[in-house]
């Protein structure tokens, strides 16, 4: 029996080189079963220095019955704290020396157990706690209170299974009229030790991976605690259940984007210059729909059909090319591009017209009423639209012939003014001053001068 106590000391030592994991919240519930022992030694009664000394007598004081006497049960809480509630039996035989009773010794304590590791953070081989506890205790039909403070480790062979080392020091204050507590003013004291085979229970963690099945996203496979319990084969921070690029690290859904413009570079066709990912992540500049790196016109907005480029205007009668059936001839959209063919009728109602046009005496002027003719030529030239006029200025001979060229270019420019500023193209219409060049009548009468001073319209049948 009292090699017992050696044992107690010596198993602290031998079982430290299994590896240790404190009861937490993978496995907050812990059952444990084992034997104690009744140290009776004059702890307590003698000086400070007598009760060291006594303490580690191995040839007297301890007691223990050899069955299963102590069982506990134990609850993680939080932040290193366990709870536990611990019932013992023992028979009192050796060293009553006045601290304990002899007879039968029952135990039922209530404690407090704080994690030491938890002072650095780090769980390992070896886990000691320090615990507070109260409770009772019975020696045949006399009882006390208890005040414990204990130290005590765990050692676990496998994720479940370990031992528990405790030992406490116990003073009790007496209840009944027997040798319990002789020590009247101060009660009595006593040292309990224990060893006991340890199950822990609780949430299960399938694949080892620290996380909890109920908290792991993937019970099945080992991962990481940031992910939940998920894999990370890249390592990018994305959990592979969630990674479009497992096996490639990048930061958008688990993939790589060089450019960073929300296209991933497998689906960019244009990896390395940010762009839209309507256009497939590459750039349009000028929003036409193709991207730079297939519009021959990037900076210029054009349609597609025409690469990205505007489609030109050969003829420049305002008809697009792709739009007009006459790309170098000149013609109005209304016939498509072509040039419109003016009638007899047409040429006739113009030539009469227009030998109405007068101007004032040696000027570029209208005379009153002239613009009214001037409106039902600009009538007939938006029916034949498309038609090209040369305008033509004439003058008589007075004055020298400088001047009066001059002047039948200001003339047949007032024209072409008045019938561009109502809406006839100007690409229809060319001025040109003959001066005194091409009479019509004799410039020696008054009549035949004013004949003279003229304009003519002559329809462009062709381009030169």
């Amino acid at each position: 029996m009292k090699a017992l106590k050696l044992l107690l000391f010596t198993g602290l030592f031998v079982l430290i080189s299994y590896s240790t994991q404190a009861q937490n919240e993978k496995h907050p519930w812990a059952i444990g079963i084992g034997t104690n022992f009744i140290d009776v030694s004059e702890a307590g009664i003698g000086r400070f220095g007598t009760q060291v000394k006594d303490y580690f007598r191995i040839d007297k004081d301890l007691n223990n019955v050899p069955l299963p006497t102590r069982l506990y049960v134990a609850r993680y809480l939080k932040n290193g704290f366990t709870a536990d509630l611990t019932g013992s039996f023992n028979k009192i035989d050796e060293g009553a020396s006045g601290s304990v009773a002899e007879g039968n010794y029952y135990s039922a304590d209530l404690g407090i157990r704080y994690d030491i590791n938890k002072l650095w953070g780090k769980s390992g081989w070896f886990d000691p706690y320090a615990k507070f506890s109260v409770g009772t205790i019975w020696v045949d039909k006399d009882m006390g209170a208890v005040l414990s403070p204990a130290l005590g480790f765990n050692t676990w062979f496998n994720e479940s299974v370990g031992l528990n080392f405790e030992t406490s020091y116990r003073s009790n204050a007496a209840f009944g009229n027997s040798e319990l507590g002789r020590v009247k003013k101060i009660g009595g004291y006593h040292f309990q030790h224990s060893i006991s085979l340890v199950y822990r229970f609780g949430d299960n963690d399938s694949d080892g991976d620290g996380v909890l099945d109920k908290d792991d996203l993937c019970p099945q496979i080992a991962g990481k605690q940031e992910l939940f319990g998920c894999p990370d084969t890249d390592g990018d921070g994305v959990a592979d259940k969630d990674d479009a690029c497992p096996d490639l690290a990048g930061s958008l859904n688990g993939c790589p984007d060089s450019d960073d413009d929300g296209v991933i570079d497998s689906e960019d066709k244009c990896p390395n210059l940010a762009g839209d990912a309507k256009d497939g992540g590459c750039l349009d500049s000028d929003k036409d729909g193709l991207s730079d790196n297939k519009d021959k016109c990037p900076n210029t907005f054009g349609p597609i059909k025409n690469n990205g480029c505007p489609w030109p205007d050969t003829d420049g009668d305002g008809v697009t090319d792709n739009l007009d059936n006459c790309i170098n001839e000149k013609g109005p959209k209304t016939n498509n591009g072509c040039p419109v063919q003016l009638t007899e009728e047409a040429k006739k109602t113009l030539g009469t017209y227009a030998k109405t046009i007068q101007f004032n005496s040696g000027k570029a002027e209208f005379k009153p009423g002239v613009t009214k003719t001037l409106d039902i030529i600009v009538g007939v030239m938006k029916e034949f639209d498309g038609v090209r006029f040369d305008v033509e200025g004439h003058s008589d001979s007075s004055g020298d012939d400088a001047s009066n060229l001059k002047l039948s270019q200001e003339r047949a420019q007032a024209v072409v003014d008045y019938l561009t500023s109502h809406g006839i193209d100007n690409w229809r219409l060319h001025a040109v001053g003959y001066g005194e060049t091409k009479p019509i009548a004799s410039n020696k009468t008054a009549t035949g001068r004013a004949l003279n001073r003229r304009v003519v319209l002559s329809a462009i049948e062709s381009e030169e």
